[in-house]
């Protein structure tokens, strides 16, 4: 499963750290494996312990594996990363059942709001009105992003009473309102201490922050989204063809 090059001019606990991130984050290594420990991993590799050492402590800092004492290192269960594409338009639920794994929803908020600099992005005006939703999204009952949305009740009025622990793209297209396409932006960002909180993180561990807006197949824009999705989870795959 690993195999280091005794001959690369790249040094061999770089080499193993590599091949342990790729075991993990293919799903190879799953969540709650235990590695061997150092001095037996490198008997079995035929390296020196620091060797091992220095790759562990590697891959501790990349949150890919944790130190349990005698118990040695296991890898988290948050550490085997989602490989998502972006190739086409889906929502989370959709999105998890495709990656293998189970979506859930906490509701943190949700009220029915008017935003003058909400209705200005939709093109609507001052008094429409939005449902406002903050939810937290996990897969595996791990959470994955922390999402605030705008909803509009023009485009879509029956949200007004939707179940905002289910799909809110599956109830849209339940009632024939396809989400079509939508204009999508991706940039770092730190986590607030509240989404560190959600997110179980020590540390600040840079996040992704996805602005989306989504329109409906006839035209019209029904939602604006913020998410911020764990940065030590999520892997974004894309395919540019020439």
């Amino acid at each position: 499963m690993i195999r280091l090059d005794h001959e690369s001019t790249r040094s061999l606990y770089l080499q193993l750290e590599e091949q342990i991130s790729e075991l993990i984050t293919t799903g190879q290594i799953t969540g709650g494996t235990r590695l061997p420990s150092e001095r037996q991993l490198a008997e079995d590799l035929g390296v020196s312990r620091s060797t091992v050492q220095q790759s562990y402590t590697m891959l501790r800092e990349r949150r890919m594996i944790v130190g349990q004492g005698r118990q040695g290192s296991i890898v988290p269960a948050e550490a085997a990363r989602l490989r998502s594409g972006m190739d086409r338009l889906r929502g989370f639920t959709q999105e998890m059942a495709e990656l293998g794994r189970t979506a859930s929803t906490r509701v943190l908020e949700h009220r029915i709001v008017t935003d003058r600099s909400v209705a200005s992005l939709f093109g609507l005006p001052s008094t429409a009105r939005f449902l406002f939703l903050v939810r937290i999204r996990l897969g595996d009952d791990v959470p994955l992003s922390r999402e605030t949305a705008w909803y509009s009740l023009d485009a879509a009025p029956f949200l007004e009473g939707a179940d905002l622990e289910g799909s809110i793209y599956g109830q849209l297209a339940a009632e024939g309102l396809i989400p079509a396409h939508c204009d999508q932006t991706i940039e770092a960002t730190p986590p607030t201490q509240s989404e560190r909180d959600i997110f179980g993180f020590e540390e600040a561990v840079p996040c992704l922050l996805i602005k989306r807006r989504t329109y409906l197949r006839d035209g019209p824009m029904v939602e604006y989204v913020e998410g911020v999705f764990r940065g030590d989870t999520y892997i974004y795959r894309l395919r540019l063809d020439s």
